[in-house]
């Protein structure tokens, strides 16, 4: 069951991707130009680059559009941000303006939309061969 927060300002700067989530003690949430709606995770892994040891990404989380609540997909972001930790990565990442994790989210759907329809070009010349 989900219950409204009020907004805690004095926990960050709502307008940062790490801020938002802290202000508003839940993940941020985004219109795809899909028309899909995705809500965003920052996430980090080890990068296996001694000079870099870990590095931050943002994970969307594509929801369902019709019919049982649930996840339809997701999409993710290369390494945004670094860090000589897990903890100093996603606080590096986590500045990041909402507007630019929004045009990551855009630039990402458009990708994958390129690749797909890349696929289905693929597909349709090997049953012409």
């Amino acid at each position: 069951m989900s219950r409204h927060l009020p907004a805690d300002h004095s926990k960050g700067d709502e307008r940062t991707i790490g801020g938002y989530a802290a202000v508003h003690a839940r993940p941020a949430a985004f219109d795809g130009r899909d028309g899909c709606s995705y809500s965003v995770e920052l996430m980090a892994d080890r990068t296996g680059d001694a000079r870099h040891p870990w590095g931050a990404f943002l994970l969307f989380v594509q929801w369902k559009r019709f019919g049982e609540q649930g996840v339809h997909g997701h999409l993710e972001s290369e390494f945004l941000a670094w860090g000589d930790d897990r903890e100093a990565a996603l606080a590096a990442l986590g500045v990041m303006d909402v507007d630019e994790v929004q045009r990551r989210l855009d630039a990402l759907i458009l990708a994958r939309a390129e690749a797909e329809r890349a696929a289905a070009t693929w597909d349709d010349d090997e049953a012409l061969a």
